[in-house]
């Protein structure tokens, strides 16, 4: 199957079918291909939590404003930027991209300067709307591979993600939480959205050519 017949293929899942787990290695896959996802000066300003334990996904239910998908879902995707820029955060990254290249370390020095210019004299909250932005990336690959296998996920924006920060501990992590991904295998006798059309915006409302 085609990206794009798998694009057609996945809706929001509304219900999942709980008794139906997805094998880890499909997770596996999922989870490389957002951390295979292209980042602003490939810093990969962003982390996925996994959660299967079905105790915490209950948990964090209401604070999902009581959508149940996310304890009936197989896994439970949270994708957490950075909470801000930091030059050890910059170092680290591109430390590890020399190392990786057999390049000296310092390589990139001059460049990595710019970006400690540039974002470490910005707000922590200036910070986390860009590397929000970041995180958006993966999870939207991370929603195009389940679509590939056949694995259906539902993107939730509708969360409180202070208490959700504060359950998973992520300021002692320095992250905060910017989106959800339960994932798992639709229930379509009781989903609602299963068997309706789906439908976008025609091409000619959505794409501007400029020639």
């Amino acid at each position: 199957m085609s990206l794009l017949e798998s694009l057609h293929w996945r809706y929001a899942t509304k219900k999942f079918d709980a008794t139906k787990k997805v094998a880890q290695e499909d997770v596996d896959k999922i989870v490389e291909a957002a951390r295979l996802a292209p980042t602003s000066s490939g810093l990969q300003q962003f982390q996925v939590l996994v959660i299967s334990n079905q105790e915490l996904k209950e948990k964090i239910v209401p604070i999902a404003f009581d959508q149940q998908i996310v304890a009936d879902s197989s896994h439970l995707l949270v994708f957490a930027a950075w909470d801000r820029y930091t030059a050890e955060r910059i170092d680290t990254t591109y430390d590890r991209t020399t190392d990786a290249r057999g390049l000296p370390r310092g390589r990139f020095s001059s460049y990595t300067d710019r970006l400690k210019a540039m974002y470490l004299n910005q707000s922590a909250e200036e910070n986390f709307v860009h590397t929000a932005r970041q995180s958006y990336i993966g999870f939207s690959l991370a929603i195009a591979q389940a679509a590939e296998l056949k694995i259906d996920a539902t993107p939730v924006e509708g969360f409180d993600s202070g208490q959700l920060d504060a359950l998973l501990d992520l300021p002692s992590l320095g992250l905060k939480s910017v989106t959800l991904l339960p994932i798992g295998y639709r229930d379509p006798e009781n989903d609602w959205l299963a068997n309706m059309k789906k439908f976008r915006n025609p091409k000619e409302d959505f794409v501007i050519e400029i020639k």
